[in-house]
């Protein structure tokens, strides 16, 4: 769905951003956005006004329409920034309601597969059990109660590899509008209609419901602030020109105010709110609130899994450690045999793991009429019984207590008789002290034994992302504290966190450790973010304050959290943090380059007003302007254009940087402030230039 790049000025975006940049110039639409009602409510004025003019006959006609065009020009623009930031959402919205479909549902009366009555998918109920067979389109959100599928989720996510559903556990979440590509399942419906997590999404993505945060809210209020202050400077003036003998036009005076008020910023900050939605959208990522993008850039503190998030996620062997009298090379062979009918990540590595450095090549276990043990909860061990011989691979525990029971026999009395000796105490605690070695460096040790006879360890590895050291080591220069949370014992924890570089961890961590964690980072003042996909990370997500929920998560994480990343990849909590801190510096840099760039239309507009009465200021005539009107409509028209100029960096966002506050800080005045200045200075020359050389005043 969001993988698919929309261009800043597609075409299918830009005709239909035109006529909205209309339709929202009604003042009930205009009244959000304090400082351009303000501006449109004064081009009105000046238009009444002109119209008399033009009635009666006024002066300087030619000057006061280009005047008023212009202000209105300011207005269409900033309505155009946010029709274009809107029109964006829209295309992927579209986008999404193709994907759905007017589906039936096999609505369940009993507690089988049958009988059953086909209904409109849109009829169906909170808690209404529907059959969903290959094939079919699920038609409503729900959770697996019954059963196990295949399921197509490319409607959402994107991405065409299915994903299994079932009931019970962390996968047993289903959304509207995917498809059960095999088996079946029995689905508990939890959206009531037009509620679904499709619904929302669309809503959400084209920006329907997207609410101002208290960021944008605060910023509003300081504009219509500084707007109000210059009102009343604005309405003084007539008086200091009538003590000096002199009249000012009003549209020159409202063309001072206009380019006084910070009128670049107001009519690009609800074009940036929205676009730093839309660039989580496009990253497969849902926010339910902007308020949610704006704290993952204000994010203290980052929670994050282990497994799949700092690791890959899958063990991988790395070594054969054998006790004495034992060869690697016997223990690989053994080691591989026991893994050949082993499909998991960590038995594939341990056949291959033996292939590499041994060249030992996998067997045709049907030609030797092997018999494979799978592994079970209860043994804790896998194994191959083949050609006589007995192998066994699992937890090392687990294989000691086999093979001492493997020496001995129950006689039909009732005894235990001792078949022949037990593996030597020496040999268990040569395996030990390896496997507790491997536990020391943060692996996972996995005995080896044949025949009764103890053979060695497997070393399995939970391998530390590439890079992701490196990431660690930014958001720390950016302030943020990382704490890994893990399941596994402190010894291991310590060491993946120390091989990964993160700050803290959490050991054995149970939902209540994740809460507490959580309320003790807050109660210092600090923002948090976690993610998770179970429903035991529902309370920790609720009170986060920045809350990932994995789309293939359990209902209950989905509607605790704030964010939904549809990928459902955990490592994604690290670019939402720089999407939200990209937001932010959007708004910061371009609130400094609009309030930067106001100092240089003073210099334009000011000399030019009063030259008349006050000569001496002649001297603030630093651009050399041909003349006081030139000067007037130079900077209106700069005050215009700048506004169009700025669209796609506020769409696009500006360059992430890992840096500080402070260094923040002063990259933004240097280029954004300094900026600010400079280029007012050179475009109010540039078009004073071309007025002049056009003759339009």
């Amino acid at each position: 769905m969001a993988k698919t790049q929309t261009s800043l000025f597609d075409r299918h975006i830009l005709f239909p951003a035109l006529g909205a940049s209309l339709r929202k110039l009604d003042p009930r639409v205009m009244v959000r956005n304090p400082v351009m009602f303000v501006v449109e409510v004064v081009a009105a004025l000046t238009t009444v006004l002109f119209a008399r003019d033009v009635a009666v006959g006024g002066a300087d006609l030619g000057f006061s329409f280009q005047i008023i065009l212009w202000l209105w020009f300011t207005v269409l623009f900033a309505n155009f920034a946010e029709s274009v930031a809107e029109g964006r959402g829209k295309a992927q919205a579209d986008s999404l309601r193709r994907t759905r479909t007017e589906t039936q549902a096999k609505l369940l009366a009993g507690p089988g597969r049958t009988p059953f009555k086909v209904v409109p998918g849109t009829s169906l109920k909170v808690n209404d059990v529907v059959l969903v067979e290959a094939g079919e389109i699920i038609p409503s959100d729900g959770e697996v109660i019954e059963g196990v599928a295949s399921v197509n989720e490319a409607a959402i996510t994107g991405e065409s590899a299915p994903v299994i559903r079932e009931s019970g556990g962390d996968r047993s979440a289903v959304t509207g509008g995917t498809q059960v590509l095999s088996d079946w399942i029995k689905v508990r419906i939890t959206a009531a209609p037009g509620s679904t997590f499709m619904d929302r999404m669309i809503a959400l993505v084209e920006g329907a419901e997207r609410q101002k945060t208290p960021n944008e809210i605060a910023l509003n209020i300081l504009l219509a602030g500084m707007t109000i202050i210059f009102v009343f400077a604005t309405v003084t003036i007539p008086s200091f020109a009538a003590y000096a003998g002199g009249v000012i036009p009003v549209v020159v005076l409202v063309a001072l105010f206009v380019t006084l008020i910070p009128t670049t910023i107001g009519a690009l900050l609800s074009a940036i709110g929205i676009a730093g939605m839309d660039r989580l959208v496009r990253f497969n990522v849902l926010a339910m609130s902007g308020r949610a993008v704006e704290a993952a850039g204000d994010v203290d503190t980052l929670l994050l899994d282990k497994t799949g998030t700092i690791t890959l996620g899958n063990r991988q062997a790395t070594g054969f450690r054998p006790i004495k009298g034992v060869s690697e090379r016997e223990l690989a062979d053994a080691a591989q045999l026991a893994s050949l009918a082993d499909e998991t990540p960590e038995g594939r590595s341990i056949v291959v793991l033996a292939k590499e450095n041994y060249g030992i090549r996998g067997r045709d276990m049907n030609q030797l009429h092997a018999h494979f043990i799978p592994f079970t909860a209860q043994s804790r061990m896998s194994g191959v019984d083949v050609e006589g011989s007995s192998i066994r691979k699992g937890a090392v525990d687990a294989v000691l207590t086999a093979v001492h029971a493997s020496g001995t026999a129950v006689t039909p009395t009732g005894a235990v008789q001792t078949l022949r000796p037990l593996v030597s105490m020496e040999a268990i605690r040569e395996v030990q002290a390896i496997a507790d070695e491997i536990a020391k460096t943060g692996g996972t040790p996995l005995a080896v034994a044949k025949d009764g006879r103890l053979l060695g360890v497997i070393h399995l590895k939970d391998i530390v992302k590439g890079g992701i050291r490196e990431r660690f080591s930014e958001l720390r220069r950016m302030g943020i504290r990382t704490v890994m949370i893990t399941g596994d014992n402190p010894m291991t924890a310590a060491a993946i966190a120390a091989e990964a570089g993160v700050d803290d961890f959490l050991a054995q961590a149970t939902p209540e450790h994740k809460l507490l964690l959580i309320r003790e980072e807050q109660a210092k003042g600090k923002l948090v973010a976690m993610c998770g996909d179970g429903t035991n990370d529902a309370p920790a997500l609720a009170q986060a304050d920045v809350g990932v929920a994995m789309n293939t998560g359990t209902v209950a994480a989905r509607e605790a959290g704030n964010m939904v990343d549809l990928d459902s990849d955990p490592t994604k909590l690290i670019e939402i943090v720089e999407i939200g801190k990209q937001l932010l510096m959007t708004r910061g840099a371009l609130t400094t380059f609009s309030i930067a760039n106001d100092v240089a239309k003073y210099f334009a507009i000011i000399p030019a007003m009063f030259l008349a009465f006050y000569p001496q200021l002649q001297a603030l005539n630093v651009m050399r302007l041909a003349s006081p009107q030139s000067a007037i409509l130079s900077a209106i028209i700069f005050n215009a254009l700048i506004i169009i100029a700025l669209i796609p960096l506020a769409l696009r966002g500006v360059r992430f940087q890992a840096i500080g506050a402070g260094a923040l800080l002063r990259r933004n005045l240097l280029i954004y402030g300094l900026g600010g200045i400079v280029v007012p200075f050179i475009g109010i020359k540039a078009i004073d230039l071309a007025v002049t050389a056009l003759h339009l005043v």
